[in-house]
């Protein structure tokens, strides 16, 4: 029996599947670090982080498809790795003027909430400034 070449990417979120191709590797951000899965996998479940999903897609090898994911987690089993996020955004959907804007808020927000030493607010706070640096990431390249 003739080993699979590439597997298949999904990515959904709370809201439906925002990304499905074939690909010949991904790359996600888990909680230890970077993580490059390819075809053959060994099966595996891995909490993510707030960070940049890389698919190498078989239809283009030279280009990356680059998503912005908002935590979840990642299973890879039977070629396929489906990645299950609180929300994901493809770099082609960004808008950079609205992500710039959020990141904007939460430094605001941030420095209002450490201000006034609440670090409930100031955790939530993180987070969104984490999440539009993620997106503006993507959506840059940078």
């Amino acid at each position: 029996m003739a080993e699979e070449t590439h597997l298949t990417v999904n990515i959904v979120t709370p809201d439906g599947l925002v990304y499905n191709h074939h690909a010949t590797m991904v790359i996600v951000r888990s909680i230890d670090g970077d993580l490059g899965i390819m075809a053959n996998h060994e099966p595996i479940v891995t909490p993510l982080q707030i960070g940049e999903v890389h698919v190498r897609r078989i239809d283009n090898p030279g280009h990356e498809d680059l998503i912005a994911v908002n935590g979840g987690f990642m299973e890879m089993s039977d070629n396929v790795a489906s990645i299950v996020a609180d929300s994901a955004e493809r770099e082609r959907d960004i808008d950079l003027s609205r992500a710039e804007a959020a990141r904007q808020r939460a430094q605001q927000h941030l420095q209002e909430a450490q201000a006034q030493h609440d670090t409930d607010e100031a955790q939530r706070a993180q987070v969104a400034l984490q999440r539009a640096i993620n997106r503006i990431h993507v959506k840059t390249g940078k």
